[in-house]
Formats: structure tokens, sequence, C-alpha cells
């Protein structure tokens, strides 16, 4: 993988958990419940959009790697900075990083 393409990968993966981070529950605290569902839409897809389809996150191998990673590892690490619960962390961390690996076993199996 060349510089240019790990410079990319790498604003391609942190573009996905700041956006949630900074987004998501703002949208729910001001809209409920839809608010979730937009966010889930706007911010999954947006950033679905620009890894994928315009080619920020630059696969070098055969392994296909979901965006879930990138959420699981940035917001983890967010939290751990802002001084949040670590113990809650590494659960969602964990279950991020299974429903991650689930998708892309299963789009493997395609």
């Amino acid at each position: 993988m060349s510089l240019e393409h790990a410079i990319t990968t790498f604003a391609g993966a942190f573009i996905f958990p700041f956006l949630i981070r900074l987004c998501w529950g703002k949208m729910c605290e001001a809209w409920g419940a839809i608010g979730g569902w937009m966010a889930a839409g706007f911010i999954v897809g947006t950033c679905w959009a620009l890894n994928h389809g315009v080619g920020l996150i630059v696969q070098s191998g055969s392994a296909w790697i979901d965006m879930a990673w990138a959420a699981a590892i940035g917001l983890f690490f967010a939290s751990a900075l802002s001084g949040d619960n670590l113990k809650e962390g590494l659960t969602n961390a964990f279950f991020a990083i299974l429903g991650g690996t689930l998708g892309g076993f299963i789009l493997s199996c395609l």
C-alpha cells in the first residue's frame, strides 16, 4: 500500500466514528427515535459512499474490512480519551468488532 493510499484509508476510517460521536447523539436528542434512524441513514450512508464509492478506503489484499471495525476502534479511543467508563467501552467495542467480523464473513460467503 502506498503512502497516499494509507493516508486516504486512515482519513476514511477516521470520518465514520468522528461523525457518529459528533452527530448521532444530538440527532437523537433533537428528534427522538426518528433522529436515530435519520442518523443511521445519513451518517452510515454518507460514510459508506465516501469510503467505498469514492474510494477513500483502499483494500490492499483479499481481506474485506467492514466499517464497524473503524467505528469500534475510533469510538473506543474517543471514549477513553474523554474519561468515559472503559469497561462499558470495551464491552461495546467487543460487540462492534464481533458484528464487523460477522458482516465481513457473511459477505465473503457471497
